[in-house]
């Protein structure tokens, strides 16, 4: 039963390929003639289907690292949306060099899954906690059913990610690229700040009605009041400052690695839409 998904996307990826227009690939890097988007499911028209592939395709062959789609109507038989990721990225031979770098995201309509798979560089380039950031900003569209909108995000953030990851360090756990603040808040920043300062300078001024202007303070002074007698250095009080020792973070990061059915370490995460 879980070999019959593989077969199936191997005749889709022969028919597919068949059909759409040759895309320049280092020949020594990547296998020799294969798909990077399989949409079963068929929830995507062909012009998005073209446009997506060449998306793909442009990136994988720029990253030296294969960035892929599959798309299935159910798992077929498969425990979870992990395995059957696992299972068509080693089936249809994906990864670029020796190691197979990549990633692969599967997407599962009838159980509403989505799993990502990485294999080689592609399990360093994409940690646990960055592979549940991809998730999570691909999660509403796939739920609102904007499939084209969500695999782009896919593309561009795996684009993001591999270029990071060559360039410094991974993105992680505390180190997840940050959301663009909305531009609607920059209006509403600024009226609750204008709106702070008024009310802070009235309560400030409402506390000055009493107060005139005077030429000297002498008339703060009452005249022979002021006489010492005595006078010495008296020891108070000492400031102790103490800082917590930071504790270690629960989640330390990276990414997690488990074996595929061929045998072949994968990395990854999974969730719901």
């Amino acid at each position: 039963m879980k070999k019959r998904i593989i077969a199936i996307l191997f005749a889709f990826v022969f028919c597919f390929c068949a059909a759409a227009p040759a895309f320049a690939s280092d020949s020594d890097g990547f296998a020799d003639e294969y798909c990077r988007l399989n949409d079963l499911a068929d929830i995507l028209s062909d012009s998005e289907e073209e446009e997506l592939l060449a998306t793909l395709d442009e990136i994988s062959v720029r990253q030296k690292m294969d960035v892929t789609i599959a798309i299935v109507d159910d798992l077929n038989g498969y425990g979870s949306a992990t395995e059957c990721a696992d299972d068509i990225y080693d089936g249809l031979s994906y990864g670029y060099g020796k190691d197979r770098d990549g990633i692969l995201l599967l997407v599962s309509m009838e159980e509403r899954d989505w799993a990502i798979s990485t294999c080689g560089y592609g399990i360093t380039a994409f940690t646990d906690a960055g592979c549940d950031y991809i998730g999570e900003q691909m999660k509403d569209d796939l739920s609102d059913g904007n499939y084209f909108d969500a695999f782009n995000t896919y593309a561009s953030l795996c684009d993001e990610f591999i270029t990071q990851a060559r360039e410094g360090s991974p993105y992680d756990v505390g180190s997840l690229p940050r959301e663009p603040l909305s531009f609607i808040w920059i209006p509403i920043s600024i009226g609750i700040g204008v709106i702070l300062a008024l009310i802070i300078v009235g309560v400030m001024k409402s506390k000055l009605k009493t107060v005139r202007f005077q030429t000297a303070a002498n008339s703060y002074m009452k005249k022979g009041s002021l006489a010492l007698t005595e006078s010495s250095d008296l020891f108070l009080y000492h400031t102790v400052t103490r800082t917590a020792k930071p504790e270690s973070s629960s989640s330390s990061g990276g990414s997690s690695t488990h074996r595929s059915s061929s045998g072949t370490t994968h990395g990854g995460s999974s969730g719901k839409f």
